[in-house]
């Protein structure tokens, strides 16, 4: 059984429609990347996996729970999905630690110490156990989107969607949020994540999926995907993407000195 199954996914808001009829699987154990353009739908696919968005027509599944089913659970449902946003969303308020131990004893009911013995394994895991008791704002951006995974992880979920995780974060910063999660999918964490960062998702993904236009234009292996993709689309938003200087001096007409 697939931990996600999309069937048939449409998604507007007003007259746009964003997803124009999404089939996706997604396997136990599997790391899926989506990639493309701006505004071509990822991040409302991956928002409505967990009923964030309300999709407008298809089914979903997860765990083999139809979680567009009017009747679903959708809040027992989400206990056992992690997600990770653009921005971290941490409280201010609350140390390190406390921000990981919140939502395990107000949602899954744990006990102080259990709470606290679980956020430590977790903020290990993202090497940040040094700052338990530090504030958001004492934190990088990178520490702080480490938070955010071992906050995520310390509810125990069976899946993990990740909605461009690092693109809020200055380049040199990348590089350690990129580093937890290619652990986790070391692990054999499921993973549906929505990124730009193509070269992770080159090394890590066990298959990348292109998405434009609200439609997926092309999936398969990264190897495949990125070395010798079959869409003329797929090839364009690499070469964009890949190699933008020189598109960029293509299109502006720069002329090189010999």
């Amino acid at each position: 059984m697939s931990t996600i199954e999309i069937s048939g996914l449409h998604k507007s808001f007003g007259a746009l429609e964003v997803l124009r009829g999404i089939d996706l699987s997604v396997e136990a154990g599997e790391v899926v990347c989506v990639i493309g353009p701006s505004g071509s739908g990822k991040s409302t696919l991956l928002r409505c996996v967990n009923l964030l968005e309300e999709p407008t027509s298809g089914t979903i599944r997860v765990a083999g729970t139809e979680v567009t089913d009017p009747d679903c659970d959708i809040d027992a449902v989400r206990r056992g999905i992690g997600m990770v946003f653009q921005q971290f969303n941490l409280f201010g308020h609350l140390t390190v630690r406390e921000n990981v131990t919140i939502a395990q004893r107000r949602v899954l009911r744990r006990s102080r110490a259990e709470a606290e013995r679980v956020a430590t394994a977790n903020l290990s895991r993202v090497g940040l156990l040094d700052k338990a008791g530090a504030y958001p704002a004492q934190l990088s951006g990178g520490q702080q989107q480490r938070v955010a995974i071992a906050r995520a992880l310390a509810m125990d979920p069976q899946l993990m969607l990740f909605d461009e995780p690092t693109s809020a974060l200055d380049p040199e910063l990348v590089g350690e949020v990129l580093a937890v999660m290619r652990g986790l999918a070391a692990e054999g964490m499921t993973m549906l994540v929505v990124t730009h960062e193509m070269a992770f998702a080159r090394e890590v993904a066990h298959r990348v999926v292109f998405m434009d236009g609200g439609v997926v234009v092309e999936q398969g292996p990264p190897a495949e995907v990125f070395g010798s993709p079959r869409e003329e689309r797929t090839r364009t938003f690499l070469h964009r993407v890949l190699e933008p200087a020189r598109v960029s001096e293509n299109e502006i007409g720069v002329q090189r000195k010999e």
